[in-house]
């Protein structure tokens, strides 16, 4: 089998020429050009790396940016009380503050100070709430991401038996939710799998949806995997490569040379989920302005 490519380059793409257009809008209309901000702790690569194409991607839309970095050794209520500058700047809609945070620093606490109004990554409880009962808010960046991959190509959900590895509160979680709703893509039949779920093995090999959030580097393999399913791959990981320039090369949490023949649909890593998440975000901080106005 022959699968089709799930390209989140692709649809991200698309999203961002939809963004750019709304904003042109804005500027005729003389409404204010959305302002997104994001919070740097520290120097990891990984974080550096993602904050840095979440302000290109702003630029290549009109948005306004703005990064903010502190040092790792910041106390957490220093940093509280620069979220709470940033909850009261009016000039800026939403923001983000890149996880993962230094160990001293309470990654539960900085979630909920951020104003619902502003937090257009989508993980304060307000917003979670509003998603659990299919109320208008901020998404969760990636869980949202996803669900547009699914509905750009038109991959059939309804009824359809979809299992989910890993249920972390930033994907697994969320697109568990998000797939039962009654909607389009949605009215999934879902089951949330983890680190305590036996036979996982047999419960995948059934799923004509999988989505895998486990963070284990080619954990799924096409044993798994059920003949004509739709995969989709949330890991990213940096593996030594020395064929590569890099010296390193991406791979993801599905061995995608053996599962991909058997499936109808998968998203590749790099190139699949990950453009995907900064499209979200950016869908939600022009849904901040909207809101306001």
């Amino acid at each position: 089998m022959e699968p089709i490519i799930i390209s989140g380059i692709e649809v991200s793409n698309k999203i961002k020429d939809e963004i750019a257009l709304d904003v042109e809008l804005l500027k005729e209309k003389g409404i204010k050009i959305p302002h997104l901000a994001a919070v740097l702790v520290g120097e990891d690569g990984a974080s550096r790396t993602y904050v840095n194409a979440k302000v290109k991607a702003c630029e290549r839309v009109g948005f306004n940016s703005t990064l903010i970095k502190f040092d790792s050794s910041i106390g957490e209520e220093e940093l509280l009380e620069e979220i709470d500058k940033l909850n009261t700047n009016n000039d800026i809609d939403g923001f983000i503050v890149q996880l993962p945070l230094p160990k001293h620093i309470a990654e539960q606490k900085v979630t909920e100070a951020i104003s619902p109004e502003k937090d257009v990554d989508g993980f304060h409880p307000v917003n979670l709430g509003k998603m659990l009962l299919h109320l208008p808010g901020f998404l969760p960046a990636t869980p949202s991401g996803i669900v547009e991959m699914l509905r750009h190509y038109d991959i059939p959900t309804s009824g359809k038996n979809c299992v989910v590895i890993g249920r972390s509160h930033i994907v697994g979680s969320p697109i568990s939710v998000l797939l039962s709703l009654n909607d389009y893509p949605g009215n999934c039949t879902v089951t949330l799998t983890h680190s305590r779920t036996e036979k996982l093995s047999e419960i995948t090999a059934k799923a004509d949806i999988l989505i895998v959030a486990i963070g284990k580097p080619e954990f799924v393999t096409a044993d798994m995997v059920k003949e004509g399913a739709t995969v989709i791959d949330v890991g990213i990981h940096r593996i030594e490569d020395a064929s590569k320039k890099s010296g390193f090369r991406l791979i993801g949490d599905v061995k995608y040379g053996e599962v991909a023949p058997k499936c109808a649909y998968i998203s590749p890593v790099p190139g699949g989920v990950g453009p995907m998440t900064i499209a979200s975000l950016l869908k939600n901080t022009l849904l901040a302005v909207k809101l306001k106005e």
